[in-house]
Parts: C-alpha cells; structure tokens; sequence
C-alpha cells in the first residue's frame, strides 16, 4: 500500500496534468468546495418574506436557516473529505458484464454540484459504510479504497488498497496511523477519518436499544458516543429534532474539551451538561459533604426513602365532603373518598397527578347523584364542581401540595421524619451520617450538595415526570451514583442512551462496581454491553505500565492492547532531593515543549499551586483545564482531579504517590493514578520523590 505525497505545491499543481492522480484529487477538492459555498449562499440569498404567516413564524423559519448556513461552512483546516471508495459496479445495480463502478468521496458532511449530483458523501451514509468495514476477505463490492492525506487543509497525499486484488500485500495504512498520531493542539477533533470496524458497529448501532461501551484509555469511547450521536442525528433527524438530544459529561473541563466535535460534524444542536447541571434547577449548590454522607444520599434505597416520605403526606377523610350548588346540598361520604384514595395509590401514580385527579374524582361522584336526582350535568358542572371550595378543601387536607425541596430538608434535618421512613431501609449509624450538622433554617437559606440536589430531583419526579429526551450520552459513567443513573434515566425513560465509561477509572467513592447495576439503575437493564479492548490513542509502553494496577483496581478486567509503539514514550525518574521535585518537574516540561503538541502537567490537586509558582517562576505560562491550547500556548497544568476524560501529546506526571494519597481510601487513588498515567498520546515522563506504589516500582 504505497503512499503517494506531493511533489508538487497545491498552487502550483496542474489540475488536468495527464496521469496526475494527486491533481484531479485536488481538482475535485477545490471543485467540492466551491460547490458547497455555492450551497451557502444559496441558503443565504433565500427570501423569507412572502412565505410566513406571522412574525413568529418567521422567526422560527430564520432562526432554522441560521443553523444551516452554520452546518455549510467551510472550515479551512478541516478537509471536506477524506477517503474514496471505487466500486466494482453500479450501487444497487445489477453485476451486469462491463457495467462501470461507482465512485464516491466520504467526508464530514454532503456536498452537491449545482444538479444535484454528489459531490462528496456524508460518512453516515449507507453507501459510505464500506470505507470503515470493507476488508480482503469481504470487500462489500468495493474494489479500491483510497485514503487522503492533509497538511494544513491541502491534501498532499493518498494511498490506495486495492481489496479484490490478491496479489497486493496486506500492509498498516501509513495515512491511517499519522492521522491517529497527529499532534493535539486545540480541543478533541472528530476521529471520521480513522474510525475502526469494531468502533464503527457501534457507531452506527440503532436508536431503539441503549448501548453501553465499556473501554480502557486511548480506545476511543468518547469518540464513538460523539459520533454515535452525529449518526442517529443523520438517520432519525426529525424524530430526535422534536424529542432532543443529550450529551453529559464529568465536568466543565470536559465538556469545553469535546465542544466542537459535534459542531465541525454539522451537528449544532446537540446541548452539553454535567449531571449537576440537570439536577441544579431548584436549589444552589453551595455545601459539600463527607464521603460517608455522600455514599448514602446516592444509595437507591434513598428513593425509597423519598418515596415513603411523599406518600406519607396522603391523610385518610374523616369527613364528608358537602357541596352546595343553589338550593341543593350534595353528600360524599368520607369512606367513598377513602376509596378513591386508596384506588389512586394502588395506581402508584406520580403524587402531583393523583392530587390533580382527586377533585375530578369526587366531583364524578357528585355528578352521579346529580343523575339520579334527575339533572343532566356536562363536563362544565364538574369542573365546576371540582374547583368548588369544600372539594378544594378536602383535598388540601387529604392529599396536600408536596414541595421537593422542603421534603428533603426535612428527611436531613428531622431525624424522628428520617426514622420514619428509613426504617428497615438505612441502618441508625447510615441515618446520623444523613442529619445535617448545622441544619439551614429553609429551603433558601440551607447549603445544599451536589448529592441533595439529586435527591431533590428525584422527589421533583415522584411529583411530576421528568421530560424525557430521544437520546441521551453519558460519559465517564462509571464514576456516577445509583441516585445520578437514575436522574440520567428519567431524562430517556422513552428514549435510548448511550453509556460510556470505563470500570477502571472509577474515582469516586460510589463507582459502580458492575455495568449490569449501573443500567439498572439507569432504567436500560436491557442495554447491550460492548468492549473495546483495542487502544489506538496511548502508545504500548505506557499503557503496559499503567496496566500494572489494574489487579489491584479492577480485577478480571482486561487491559487495552495498544496498536502503537512508540520505544522512548515512558520515562520514569527519580528525585533523590525532594526539594528539587518542583525544578526537576519544570525541566521535564521544557523538555516536552521542545516537541510537537500539546503538553499536560498532571499533579495531585495539593502540589498544583506549588507547581503553579515553579512554573511562574521560571517564565512559563500555563493554561488551565478547558482552555483551547494553542500554538502559542501548549501546556496545560491540570489537577489530577480534572485529568480524566483528557489527552495530551506529552504528559509529565508530578509525584504519584501524592496523587494516591489525595483521595480518601488507597483503590480510589490508585484508580486516579491509572486515569493520570494514561492521558499521554505520545510520551509519558513520571517524576517522584516518594517511593512509586509498590504496583508500579522495580523495572
């Protein structure tokens, strides 16, 4: 599979030179370009005027052509197209003797010629499957298959595999492995170009089933739920357009990292969020809890808790209700409500729905007695009847308006309302860990967790159903609790999801320990579980070193197998003057700048401020987590709290005894450390003082 590069610059490049591939492959380019800025400005020039009733639907109307000439920009160093496939004969046609292959060109999105006619195919697209799945030994009717290389936006370069010719070698595409290697300066960029068999399955795995993918670092899971939702949005776009979509990750960081992924794929309405962002509507988050609290304010048995709590607000009548309408006085007796009451929470009905119910309930039954007393009453004279003051006093003292919030101030603040309800669900020592220290006098006044505000979410739910979105991705999805799968459900609970996540990486102290639990308790136990084991992103030497921990993290889980080697990616040094960590950190990362790429300095969060002034100190800025590197500005220093879900060229980790030692038991911080030790695309340089934990010492 030999690569063909340039000899000659692009402007310079005679489009119609006979027997140049490399130039009619940059005739087309620049054709498929003007064709698509034609495509913008033909949505540009359109008149909006004389085809809308009103302003508002004007505004609709523009707003929708606002994000189409969004999706037709042309973005300079992002190539339209990538690969090429050459059919053996017409798609869907027949094997008819002579009849001419078809030929396509696959990229990031379609582009017509002023007919209509393909320019360039979306990789969505069916007839672009084969680019990823096509092989020797099942070509999918593809006969050749070319690769194209850029620099800087002009392609320079391609190579061709021939699939149905036996006498061509089997060789690795050179094209292929530069792209996955290619320096990271910048946010996380699209992987269309590189997209494995296995990855591509999933890829394009249906939106009626949730998937769960579980992969080790430099797998490229993340990748595949970005590009999972880029193809449901291809295939279901007006089903999703009116259900929405979700894409949730760990934190801010994150999410600015992976931001333009879907974007530089046409994708524009796809939100972002964390699970504290869906949970933070009703109270402010100001307070943080001990890990024990913690643990137990995300067990699902709290939903029970809540449950018993909400429902112990329901109050069995005592009294008839008595209603007066003119001169004629209409009697429900207490039992016949007790009834209705016992009927609706038999029914298991969301709380806010069943109070809404009751006043319709005993109105039937007033209307009943209408009818037989010989009157003809219609829906009016019951809804009438239902808003009539001693039906709406009976229902505020039978089943009364229930506020979330002040529910879940309660449970931690009353401990004889907690015992009530926890009984036979939590054990005494798990209630105390629950009572607030210093309780808040109200719901506005109270310094609410991250944890509380799930619980507040989840008795939101019991009141009134939670919205639920047509898709949803959850990444780092082992670090959530039992309580946050469930807040993360009811956002799909007539919708899918994607999970992604790996067991190894679970830094907090509620990880889950199985997948199969967690998509219980995500409401998705039918999930299909899919593992990617192969690693495409961290070279084999650190990803083998890292591997180390895994018996002691993550037992009976395989370790990725790199595809990359890289010898001289991993360096492990030892200080023996602990006072001279900080300038030997500095000096590793003057040494990595020297490369191509970006460079993250990983540090436990304690010594970040130290290594903040080392680095200040001797001329170096330094970028903070989310922030676009550049350039100009390469180095990132990044607590190792915030590490995971983030890669960099070059890697210095700072001490890693010190970031085991950061978190509140030895598996949590050997778990950060394995997250630490696999953020390096190219090379990996460890720095300790400390002695190394005993997993990671010796050769």
């Amino acid at each position: 599979m030999p690569t063909h590069e340039a000899t000659t610059p692009p402007e310079t490049a005679d489009p119609g030179a006979s027997g140049d591939p490399l130039a009619s492959e940059r005739a087309h380019l620049a054709a498929s370009r003007a064709a698509l800025r034609a495509m913008r400005e033909d949505v540009q020039a359109l008149d909006i005027r004389d085809v809308t009733a009103n302003w508002v639907n004007a505004a609709v109307l523009q707003a929708q052509m606002d994000d189409r000439i969004k999706a037709l920009a042309d973005l300079a160093h992002t190539p339209l197209f990538f690969g090429r496939l050459d059919y053996l004969r017409p798609v869907g046609g027949e094997a008819a003797e002579g009849a001419e292959g078809e030929q396509f060109y696959i990229g990031r999105r379609h582009v017509h010629d002023a007919h209509g006619d393909p320019m360039v195919i979306d990789w969505r697209a069916p007839v672009s499957q084969p680019f990823y799945q096509a092989s020797r030994n099942n070509p999918l009717d593809v006969d050749r298959r070319r690769r194209f290389g850029y620099t800087g936006g002009e392609l320079t370069a391609y190579e061709d595999e021939h699939l149905t010719d036996p006498a061509e070698a089997e060789q690795t595409s050179k094209l292929l492995q530069a792209e996955i290697e290619r320096p990271r300066v910048g946010p996380m960029r699209d992987i269309v170009a590189t997209i494995q068999p296995e990855q591509d399955e999933i890829v394009r795995s249906g939106l009626g089933g949730t998937v769960c993918v579980q992969g080790g670092p430099g797998t490229g899971k993340t990748a595949v739920g970005l590009h999972r939702v880029a193809y449901l949005l291809y295939a279901h776009r007006e089903r999703l357009a009116r259900t929405g979509t979700l894409v949730i990750g760990p934190n801010k960081s994150f999410l600015h990292y992976i931001e333009q992924v879907l974007p530089a794929l046409g994708e524009l309405e796809v939100k972002q969020a964390t699970v504290e962002d869906l949970v933070a509507a009703r109270v402010e988050v100001r307070g943080t809890d001990e890990a024990a609290a913690a643990v137990i304010k995300g067990d699902a048995r709290m939903a029970e808790v809540l449950r018993r709590a909400i429902r112990s607000h329901v109050t069995p009548p005592t009294e008839p209700v008595v209603v007066v309408r003119g001169s004629r006085r209409w009697r429900v007796p207490a039992y016949e409500i007790e009834e209705m009451v016992t009927e609706l929470l038999a029914r298991d009905m969301r709380y806010g729905a069943a109070h809404e119910a009751l006043p319709q309930r005993i109105a039937h039954a007033v209307l009943v007695r209408m009818e037989e007393a010989g009157e003809a009453p219609d829906d009016r004279v019951q809804n009438a009847v239902a808003r009539n003051p001693a039906v709406k006093a009976a229902v505020k003292a039978i089943w009364p308006v229930v506020d979330p919030a002040k529910l879940v101030l309660r449970l931690l603040t009353d401990a004889e309302f907690l015992d009530a309800h926890a009984e036979g669900l939590l054990t005494a020592e798990e209630r105390k860990h629950l009572l607030a220290a210093k309780p808040g006098r109200g719901v506005k006044s109270a310094k609410w967790t991250a944890a509380d505000a799930v619980l507040i979410d989840e008795a939101a739910d019991l009141v009134a159903r939670t919205h639920s979105l047509g898709h949803v991705v959850v990444d780092e999805a082992q670090d959530l609790s039992p309580m946050q799968y469930r807040a993360v459900g009811r956002r799909c609970s007539t919708g899918s999801a994607t999970v992604l996540g790996d067991l190894a990486q679970g830094t907090t102290p509620w990880s889950t320990a199985s997948w199969e639990r967690a998509l219980f308790h995500l409401g998705k136990a039918d999930a299909v579980v899919e593992e990617l084991t192969a690693g495409f992103r961290v070279p084999r030497e650190v990803i083998a070193y890292a591997s180390r921990l895994l018996p002691a993290i993550s037992p009976g889980l395989a370790p990725v197998e790199s595809v990359r080697e890289a010898p001289g990616s991993l360096a492990v040094r030892e200080v023996a003057d602990p006072e001279s960590l900080d300038a030997a950190v500095v000096a590793a990362c003057e040494e990595s700048l020297r490369q191509e790429g970006s460079i993250g300095l990983i540090a436990a969060d304690a010594r970040v401020p130290a290594l903040a002034a080392a680095l200040a100190a001797a001329g170096h800025g330094h970028l903070s987590p989310g922030e676009e590197t550049t350039a100009a500005s390469r180095l990132t220093l990044v607590p190792a709290s915030l590490a995971k879900g983030l890669e960099y060229d070059y890697v210095v980790l700072d001490e890693p005894a010190a970031v085991v030692d950061g978190e509140p038991d030895e598996r949590t911080g050997l778990r950060r450390l394995y997250v630490a030790l696999t953020r390096a695309v190219s090379g990996l340089t460890v720095l300790h003082a400390a002695p190394l934990p005993e997993r990671l010492a010796g050769a």
